[in-house]
Parts: C-alpha cells; structure tokens; sequence
C-alpha cells in the first residue's frame, strides 16, 4: 500500500512492519509493544503538517495532529494516567508541539541535502519498546525515513547509526560520535519506555488484556480463485492461522494476509489457499486452523456448502457479499486514516527487535532529559 505524495509514494508496508505480528506456534509469552510515530509533510493538501501517534500493542492511545495543536486520549482508560500525572497532557502537547516544530526544519535540511526545490514530500519517525512478559527481555528501535525511503536508524547494540542515503552520512558521523546522546536513546529505550509500557498496560489492563474470539469465514472471489479463511473481531492481534491437510500443516500454496485492525479495536486476518489441482473429492481432508491464546483452537473445514463468494453460476457478481481482499483494503485505509505511517522492519529477530530508518540528525542538548513518554526527537543538521 502506498500513500501517493506528488510523483513519489510513501511505503505503507507500515502496515508489514507494525501490524503484522503472526507468532510462531505456541503462543504462550507476550511481547508488548509501545511506539510513537511521527508524520510531517509539506505540499499536501487536505492533510495536517504534522501528526503524532502513540501505541500500545498496536491499539492507539493518543494523537496530536498541527491543525488541533493538542494532544489528546483515544482510549478512555488513558484518561487515568491524570490521576498520577496531573500535568501529563499538557506536557505530551509540548513535546508534541515541538517535535512539530523541528520537524518543519527537518523537511528543509531534508530537502537541500536531496537538492530538491518544491513538490510534496514527506518526513516520518518510529520509535518504540518492546517487552517481553515472561523472560523480561526488551527492545528497542528508533528510525527515521524520507519520502517513503530509509534515511537513518539506530543500532540499540553497537550504539551507533545505519545510514543507507549517501544524503545521511554526516548526520551518521555526528551522531556516532556523540556517545552521550546515543546512551541518552539506549537508556530511554529500554528502560524509560519499558517503564511507560508497563504502566499503560496496568491503567489499560482491562481492555488490553482482554481476549476476544473471532469469527471465521470461508470466502472466494471465483471457482479458480484461492480459498480464504477470514478471521475477524479478535483480540490480541497475536494470532496463528494456517491450512493443514491431514493433520499436516501446510507451508505451499498459501497466501499468509497481515494482521489489519478493525475500526472497533479488535483485528482481522486471512490465509489463502490454491486448490487448482486439487480434485473435489480430496477436500474434506482440508481444514483452517485459527489459535489465539486463551481460547480453544478453532477448526473450519473446507465444505463447499460453507464458502461465501461474489460469483453466480451465471457468471455474473453478487454485489452484497464482500470478499476478504475488499475487507482487507478497507481496514488497511482505516489504520492509514489514523495517521500512522511507518517503515519497513529491518534485520527482524525472534524477538522482534528491529533496526530501520530515520531522517534526522540530532543537535546534543535537544532531546529532552526528563521522564516522559515521549521524547523529543532533534534537528537534522
């Protein structure tokens, strides 16, 4: 998916790097998440200067955006966070404001660094946490990108910058070279923003710790299509779903879909299946297989009688049924909506620790050494 801007396109494999968090077999750990996303851009029309997106396991907590200049709630349970943080929209919307500010000047420094004199472009900045609740281990990753392409990212084990733009390069030698502001970002990562992550899921326990069963539908788009288990309305977005035959699961002829969000919170996903050279008669021996933890596995066997789809016998369309890929498209539109545009993850580990990419280059001093859970990012320069 891509987010046009001007003769360039933004690469919303966000949704690759953020949404899809298909674990392997087994799903008994849980690897939390928090993350901020930041998106300016300049020659757009109809779109805000500048949005900011916080996330906690990948349900949106807060937003500030340049045209309201406020940051605000998307949950009602982070309204709670007052109680102990009296000052903590006010300072959020600071921070916001100012990571507003230095991201207008980043799209400049940008745009002479690239020799670029007009047109619409687009400057975007992840960071963000990861905790694992059983063995404790943590991760992080801070990376910045520039019309729809890496720019600069942080290595959190060497402490030092990728920079794959020849047009980033003096930004990675002045911050390889600032060893404080590179343990400033270690420290705020993998504990500063732990200790936040863990505090949102207390104040948010209820909803963020709940389990929701999905429902599960057979769909295809026309006989010599592939067969599409749809898994919709679940929670947590953690969720396994393959094919077996026989009791075998399968590894070929299947179309593996991303985790989408739905517009209530809850998450979708679909596994494809080629069965163009399998005859009828062996159908019976196929079967979906959806595992959430908490709930008991869910089995759809392949059943011709079972199988929605948009095609008559006549060979004309039945406009009243959707189809998965229509359903997917939307709640991808729904999460690009939010405002959150990310990058592709990098060097992907088993526990998801990521290294990506990123536009800026900070100034020592710029970022912000109080506690807060969101820091200030700092001018490329």
């Amino acid at each position: 998916m891509f987010f046009k801007s001007s003769s360039r396109c933004i690469d919303m494999t966000a949704l690759r790097g953020m949404l899809l968090l298909l674990c392997c077999h087994g799903v008994s750990s849980e690897i939390h998440s928090l993350k901020y996303f930041y998106t300016a851009s300049s020659g757009l029309s109809n779109f805000p200067e500048f949005v900011s997106v916080g996330m906690v396991d990948e349900v949106q907590i807060s937003h500030y955006d340049s045209n309201s200049q406020r940051a605000e709630p998307r949950q009602e349970w982070m309204e709670q966070i007052t109680r102990d943080h009296p000052d903590y929209w006010e300072r959020q919307t600071r921070i916001s404001f100012s990571n507003q500010l230095i991201s207008k000047d980043n799209i400049e420094i940008a745009k002479k660094r690239f020799n670029q004199t007009g047109g619409s472009h687009v400057y975007q900045v992840m960071y963000g946490c990861e905790w694992d609740d059983e063995d404790g281990d943590t991760g992080g990753y801070n990376q910045y990108g520039y019309d729809g392409e890496d720019f600069i990212s942080f290595d959190l084990e060497t402490l030092t910058w990728i920079a794959p733009k020849p047009q980033a390069y003096s930004t990675k030698l002045r911050r390889d070279q600032n060893r404080a502001y590179n343990e400033y970002w270690k420290n705020y990562l993998t504990k500063e923003c732990v200790d936040w992550l863990k505090k949102y899921l207390d104040y948010g326990k209820s909803t963020l710790q709940r389990t929701e069963r999905p429902s599960v539908s057979l769909l295809q788009r026309s006989p010599s299509s592939p067969v599409v288990c749809h898994a919709t309305g679940f929670y947590p977005n953690r969720v396994v779903m393959f094919w077996r035959r026989d009791d075998q699961e399968l590894h070929e002829h299947m179309d593996h879909g991303e985790v989408l969000p739905n517009h209530d919170g809850t998450f979708q996903v679909s596994v494809g299946l080629n069965l163009t050279s399998v005859p009828p008669e062996d159908w019976p021996r196929y079967e979906c297989v959806v595992q959430l933890k908490g709930i008991e596995d869910i089995l759809v066997p392949l059943d011709p009688a079972s199988i929605m789809t948009n095609w008559r016998e006549d060979g004309g369309v039945q406009s009243n049924i959707i189809i998965g890929s229509v359903v997917l498209l939307l709640a991808a539109a729904v999460g690009v909506f939010v405002g959150v545009f990310v990058f592709k993850r990098r060097n992907e580990s088993a526990k998801r620790r990521l290294a990506g990419s990123d536009t800026s280059s900070e100034v020592p001093g710029e970022q912000n050494p109080a506690p807060e859970a969101q820091p200030l990012t700092t001018e490329v320069n």
